[in-house]
Order: C-alpha cells, then structure tokens, then sequence
C-alpha cells in the first residue's frame, strides 16, 4: 500500500514549558496528520537522555523520557496545581540544562501526591515491567552521585555485589520508588496518546538504535553481554570509517556486543528489546543496519575512528530470529553507509524495507542509487533524516553542479522551486512509503535542522516547531498531494 508520513520527534512539538510531550500538542500534531492525509509519524528514540542530549544515548533501552511527561495532563489529575505551573519558562528551543534543574523537582511533587494513591497501578506496572526495577535503581544511585557514569561508582556498587545492591536499595528506597513511579506516568501517557493516534487511522513509526551508550543501565546490570575487561572497562567501541564526508571517521563510543554471548540465548536480551518497542510501535527503524553483517570496531581509547576494523556480526542468525520470534512486527532497515554485496544481500533476505534519501540523490559524492528512477517499491523514501540539512538549507550548501542536475532531473527552471519540486519526486516515487522532515513542509531553513552529527552543540536536538505552523491550509496542500499521488 502506497502510503506517507511525517517525521516530527515529540521534542519538538509547541507544547507548554520548554519542551514537546504527549500533552494537548501531540494530540493537536495527530489531528493535523489525519487531515493531510498522512498515515505514519515518526518519531525519534523516546528513551531518557544523559550527556549531549541526544536520544541516541539513552540510559536505558526500555525506559521513556520524563521530560516527554506532560504537566498539564498531571495538573487535571490533581497531581500539580496550576500555581506550581503558572511561572515555568517556555523558550523556543529546549534548553536541557534548565529543564534537568526545573522538570524534576516539579515531577517529585506529583510523586509525593500521587504515589500512595495510585499504589495499584502502579504495582500493576511493575508487574508487567520487570525491566523497571534495574532502571529506578540506576538512576537512583546515579542521582545521589551527582549523576556520575556508574563507572565512577565505589567498586561494590559497580560491580554490582550483591551486599551492595542490597544495601543501596534500601538506602534509596524512596529514590527509586519515584524513578518507577515516572515510568508509570509515562507509559499511561504513552499509551493514551497510541490509541488516540489509532483510532485516526494513523500509526507510529519508532527508532531503535542498534547500540546502547556505556553509561546505561543495561551496560551496568549485564555487562556480560558487551565487550569490556574484568573491571567492566570498554576493550572496544562503535563507530564509522572514514569516508568522503569524514576523513577521520565517526567515533561513537558505544561499547560492542558480545553477539556469541548473546547467540547462547537466541539473543533473548534483544527479544525483550523489541518486544518492549513494539509495545509502543507499528513499525521500528533499525539504526545502523549494516553493523548487523560487519561493525567497525575500534580500540578502546583512540581518539579518532581511523584505527578501526571490519568484524564480522551475527548476520543472517539474527534476522532469522527477529523473522521468528516477530513475524508480524514491520521493520525498516537503515541501510545507509558503506554498504557491500554481504549487507545487500543480508537486508534482501530481511525481506523489509531499506531506506532512499532524496537529499543524497544529488550529491557528486554518492553513488547513484539514491535516484528515484533507480528505486524499487519495498523502500522507505526520504527527503532527509534528522541527521540531514533541512531541504532549504541543502539547497544552499548544494554544489553548483548538483544543482544544474537535479534542476534537469527535476524539470524545474528556477532554483528556489528544488525543495517543493524534490518533496513532490517523493511522494511521485515508485517507494511504498514517503516521509518528509516537517520542517522541509515548512519550508524553514538551517535553524531547524534537529541535530548535525559529529559535533556537541546546543542547537542538536532542541528544535521547536511554532504553534501557529500546523495552518488548516497546510493540511489541505499535503492532502492535496497523497491524493495526487495515490498516497
């Protein structure tokens, strides 16, 4: 089924209070959506962020971000009171810093009012999320040290002895009853902003990203799943090669698996990984798809990704369990990057959709199978992805001879009219499925571009889209154009 969606993280809606959450804005986002037409959002990774912001270094895998908890929702229930809401900053963009100072303050004082008188539910959700136990613990300890990585923990708590587990539940009893105390909150939200967005036919794309940052939850309570020395210290981390975008590559940090240690299970810790994700999603991105067949790895303490090498991962092992356990369940594989016959062929016997970026199709610097006459229809189809350039700003940093192609390609005489002339080629596309960056619909420019990989910077990540741009005639436009183009 031809079909199109917009990709809009919840960060970045105009909800109250300095950042997006599943409040009255994300309501607001899925109505808008119905009425263009469209049947997907996407979202990025909704975990809870530590350094850097970013949520592709989430503490945990399972967990959601508090500050996606919407206030006001919390003020109905009785949990806050308007005066404690009345003088909250609502800057344009999201200032982390002061919501890590402000958010969770104001959160613990719903916990005091709501924790006893929700005390069934939330027993309920611990039941049915065993996972949350670890979490509320880690985060407990976490806070008491000034949110340190827990590799800078005393050597009991580190390395997880069980006298010192026993003894720092204890001692942080009512730390930890708030951490699963917001996680409840958070699945409720979670789940009444899901069925609300289905009972308007649209559904929920999500991002899993294929490493776990260090300084994460899982990493401390079964670091014997990754690849670290007997102090629990990385051997080895995660990255990219260099290429002609980079030359000194792309050093992540993330620690590796250990996919033999996670093979001995059928890669059960994976299975609750997606099980958890598909609980709240219709279809998961795999990030880094390629890192399935070979991953770059790179010694631990290099300061650059250049020394690295190609390992070989679990392959075609686990996609086969990923098709067995979760035969139902849609994926979209990330295919981007240095791809070889092996990935090709290892995504092909996926069976599921790879990953098109108009953006690429133009530059000299890729290879040509970005050109939409060189699709097949079992592929998602993109304007750019929150690591791209907003449509506007690749225009202006698009090399002459880039711009005479694509202005040929795309039969348009004026240079201006690319963005609108590409988005149009998408949606034209042979691709089963088109999703387009909200911001390119809005036409904005290199101020909202949501991250810009490689470099630490206040501007990743903390785009807010204005209130006043989700305009009736907008929807009408995009319904204009998926009717159009039998989307």
């Amino acid at each position: 089924m031809r079909s199109a969606g917009i990709l809009l993280h919840l960060t970045s809606l105009p909800s109250p209070y300095g950042i997006g959450t599943m409040g009255k804005a994300a309501y607001d986002f899925a109505e808008f959506l119905h009425a263009a037409g469209q049947h997907y959002w996407q979202l990025l990774p909704i975990g809870p962020t530590s350094y850097g912001d970013s949520p592709y270094q989430c503490v945990s895998t399972f967990a959601g971000n508090p500050y996606l908890i919407d206030l006001d929702l919390l003020a109905q229930e009785g949990l806050l009171t308007p005066q404690e809401l009345k003088d909250l900053p609502n800057p344009e963009r999201v200032d982390y810093s002061l919501l890590y100072e402000q958010r969770y303050p104001l959160l613990y004082k719903a916990f005091l009012r709501g924790s006893k008188p929700l005390a069934r539910e939330i027993t309920a959700f611990r039941q049915e999320n065993p996972w949350v136990e670890d979490y509320a613990l880690f985060m407990a300890v976490k806070r008491t040290r000034s949110m340190a990585c827990w590799a800078q923990w005393q050597e009991d708590i580190r390395l997880r002895r069980p006298d010192a587990i026993e003894a720092c539940t204890a001692a942080y009893r009512e730390d930890l009853e708030f951490f699963v105390f917001l996680q409840y909150l958070f699945d409720r939200q979670w789940k009444a902003l899901r069925d609300f967005v289905h009972r308007l036919g649209i559904e929920l794309i999500g991002d899993l990203p294929i490493y776990v940052p260090y300084d994460s939850c899982e990493v401390w309570t079964q670091s014997e799943l990754f690849q670290l020395d007997r102090e629990k210290r990385p051997t080895a981390v995660a990255g990219c090669p260099p290429d002609l975008f980079s030359a000194e590559g792309q050093l992540w940090g993330n620690p590796l698996y250990r996919w033999d240690a996670m093979a001995q299970d059928d890669f059960l810790w994976w299975r609750q990984r997606i099980a958890g994700a598909s609980s709240r999603f219709d279809v998961i991105r795999i990030d880094h798809f390629r890192g399935l067949e070979s991953y770059w790895s790179v010694p631990y303490g290099e300061p650059t990704a250049r020394n690295g090498q190609w390992i070989k991962g679990p392959g075609k092992d686990f996609t086969d369990c990923l098709k067995k356990h979760f035969p139902t369940l849609r994926f979209i594989a990330e295919d981007l990057g240095y791809l070889t016959p092996e990935v090709l062929q290892l995504r092909q016997d996926f069976g599921y959709p790879g990953m098109k970026i108009l953006e690429f199709a133009f530059d000299p610097r890729e290879p040509g199978n970005y050109l939409p006459h060189r699709y097949h229809s079992n592929c998602v189809c993109y304007s750019g992805t929150h690591d791209n350039e907003t449509l506007a700003q690749w225009l202006e940093g698009l090399a002459p001879e880039g711009v005479q192609h694509a202005m040929a390609y795309l039969n348009v005489r004026d240079p201006a009219e690319l963005p609108e002339a590409l988005l149009r080629c998408g949606l034209s596309s042979v691709a089963d499925t088109f999703i387009a960056q909200m911001q390119d619909y809005l036409g904005l420019g290199a101020q909202s571009r949501m991250n810009t990989p490689g470099i630490l910077s206040p501007n990743n990540w903390s785009w807010r889209m204005s209130a006043e741009a989700l305009r009736p005639e907008l929807a009408q436009e995009l319904r204009r154009l998926v009717t159009l183009y039998e989307r």
